[in-house]
C-alpha cells in the first residue's frame, strides 16, 4: 500500500496548486493487496464528489474547501472524508482502521476529518462551521452562529 500510498500524497499535495477541487480514493478490489486507487476527482464542490460514493465500498474524499473571513483573508482548508457504506463488506470494514492510520501518514495536509457512512453525514453547511471553529480567529464573528 506505501508506494501507492506516495503517489497519493504527490497528487494531494498538488490539490492546492490545480483547478481540482476534490480527489475519492478506493481500495483496488481487483488485487488482495489493499492498494488504494484515485478513481474520482473534480473541479465541483462537495455535491458532486457524493455523488461517487458507493455504497458497498469504502473510500476517502479529500476536498479543497477555498475559506473567507472577509476580503483580505482568503485562505484554502482541507477536509478528509472517510466514508464506509451502509453495505460495505464485514472484513473490509473491519480493517479500515489500520488502513485510515496510514492514508493519514501521507495525507496529513487536512484541518478536519468528516467519518461518514450515510450522505447525510456529509452536509457543506456543517462542515464549513467546523472548519471555521478549527479555524482560530473569526472575523466575522457577530455574523456567525457559533
Amino acid at each position: 500500500m506505501l508506494p501507492l500510498l506516495q503517489l497519493v500524497a504527490h497528487i494531494g499535495g498538488k490539490i492546492d496548486k490545480s483547478e481540482t477541487m476534490w480527489m475519492l480514493l478506493e481500495f483496488d478490489e481487483s488485487t488482495r493487496a489493499d492498494e488504494l486507487q484515485v478513481v474520482a476527482k473534480g473541479n465541483g464542490d462537495i455535491e458532486e464528489l457524493k455523488t461517487k460514493l458507493r455504497d458497498d465500498a469504502p473510500a476517502f474524499g479529500y476536498i479543497r474547501v477555498p475559506m473567507a473571513n472577509d476580503d483580505l483573508s482568503q485562505r484554502i482548508k482541507f477536509v478528509l472524508i472517510s466514508w464506509c457504506g451502509p453495505n460495505t463488506k464485514i472484513m473490509r470494514r473491519a480493517k479500515l482502521g489500520v488502513q485510515k492510520g496510514e492514508l493519514k501518514k501521507v495525507i496529513d495536509n487536512f484541518s478536519i476529518e468528516v467519518p461518514a457512512d450515510d450522505t447525510s453525514d456529509i452536509n457543506a453547511n456543517d462542515i464549513l462551521l467546523q472548519l471555521k471553529k478549527a479555524g482560530g480567529a473569526n472575523y466575522d464573528r457577530q455574523a456567525s452562529n457559533y
